[in-house]
C-alpha cells in the first residue's frame, strides 16, 4: 500500500482526479464513505483545489482518506432558500471573476455577492471585463463607469478580448506559479479565455442564447488545468445564483472595502449604514465617494439575509 498527499484537480460526482502538484501526473480516486457523511450541509465534501491524503492499494485503486485544512475556499448557497451550501473551489491564490457588460449583461448585485464571499475567506480578486471588442466603441462610457465603481472599491479590473488578445498576456503572467479560479455567469467567456491563455487546453466553449442573452451551461464539472506558461486554472460551471453563507447581516458591510475604510467615522457603533444619523458610509455615498450601485447591492444583501432566516 502506498500513501501520499495530492491536490484534487477534477470533481466528477463521487469520483475525483488527483495530482501531486507541482507534478502533473493525474490518477483517479474515490472518497472514503465516513468523510462524505461528516459534511451533510455541504453538497460536495471535497472541492477542486483541496489538498488530500490518499492511499493506493496493490491493485492500483486509490482512496481519499483525509481532507487537509484549507487556507481558503469559495462557497455559495446551493439554491435560493436552501440550507445546503456548495464549495466552488479551495486553496485559491487568485480568483478571476469574469464579467461582460453585454452578451450577457453583467448583474452587479450578483458580482458583489461573489466579491463579498471572496473578502470573507481572504481570497484576492481580479475582475476581468471580457469581450470588450464587441462593445468598446458603443459603450466606452459604460466601461469607464464600471471601472470607476470597482477600482474605486479597491479591485483590479482588466479589460480583455480573446479576439484581439487584449489583456490576455497580463492574465497569463499573473497566473504563473499559483492556483487561479475562473468564475462568473454562464456565457461570459471563461472557457474561451482559458483557451486563449493556453491554446493546448480544451475547456468546453458554448454559445450565447440570443433569446435571453444568457449563456448556456457548457462546463458541468469543476476542473483544474496546468498552464504551459506556469500556474494552474480552475474552470467552474457558469453560475446563475450566488447565495451568501454563514454571514451575519451585521458583518456584511465589513466586506465592502470602501465602506470599511470610512465606517470608523460613523457616530454610532455598531452602525447598519441604513437609517442612523451621522453615518459616514451614507455621507460617502451622497458625496460620490462610494458608488451608489455598490451601496444598493449592500442594502439588497441585508434584505436577502432576512429571507434566509
Amino acid at each position: 500500500m502506498i500513501q501520499g498527499e495530492a491536490t484534487v484537480v477534477k470533481n466528477a460526482g463521487s469520483h475525483y482526479l488527483l495530482s501531486e502538484l507541482p507534478a502533473w501526473e493525474v490518477f483517479p480516486a474515490v472518497l472514503r464513505g465516513k468523510i462524505r457523511l461528516k459534511a451533510s450541509e455541504i453538497t460536495n465534501p471535497i472541492a477542486v483545489g483541496d489538498r488530500v491524503r490518499y492511499q493506493t492499494e496493490e491493485d492500483g485503486s486509490s482512496t481519499i482518506t483525509e481532507i487537509l485544512p484549507r487556507k481558503n475556499y469559495v462557497i455559495r448557497r446551493s439554491t435560493n432558500l436552501s440550507r445546503q451550501a456548495h464549495i466552488i473551489a479551495a486553496n485559491i491564490d487568485m480568483a478571476y471573476l469574469i464579467v461582460s457588460l453585454y452578451f450577457p449583461q453583467v448583474k452587479l448585485p450578483f458580482l458583489d455577492r461573489i466579491l463579498v464571499t471572496c473578502e470573507v475567506y481572504g481570497i484576492p480578486v481580479t475582475i476581468v471585463l471580457s469581450k470588450t471588442d464587441l462593445y468598446r466603441q458603443e459603450a466606452g462610457e459604460q466601461i469607464e463607469a464600471f471601472r470607476k465603481i470597482y477600482e474605486g472599491a479597491g479591485y483590479r479590473v482588466i479589460q480583455t478580448s480573446v479576439e484581439t488578445g487584449e489583456g490576455v498576456a497580463d492574465i497569463r503572467e499573473a497566473c504563473r506559479g499559483g492556483i487561479n479560479l475562473f468564475s462568473g455567469e454562464s456565457g461570459v467567456g471563461k472557457s474561451s479565455l482559458i483557451k486563449a491563455l493556453d491554446p493546448s487546453l480544451s475547456p468546453k466553449i458554448g454559445s450565447i442564447s440570443t433569446a435571453h442573452l444568457q449563456g448556456r451551461h457548457t462546463t458541468s464539472l469543476y476542473e483544474m488545468y496546468p498552464l504551459q506558461s506556469g500556474g494552474y486554472v480552475i474552470d467552474s460551471p457558469g453560475l446563475r445564483g450566488f447565495g451568501l453563507v454563514d454571514l451575519e447581516k451585521e458583518e456584511i458591510a465589513k466586506y465592502f472595502p470602501e465602506m470599511l475604510r470610512v465606517s470608523a467615522g460613523c457616530r454610532f457603533t455598531p452602525c447598519t449604514h441604513t437609517h442612523e444619523p451621522g453615518c459616514a458610509v451614507k455621507a460617502a455615498v451622497e458625496e460620490g465617494l462610494i458608488a451608489q450601485e455598490r451601496y444598493s447591492s449592500y442594502l439588497g444583501m441585508l434584505e436577502e439575509d432576512k429571507k434566509f432566516r
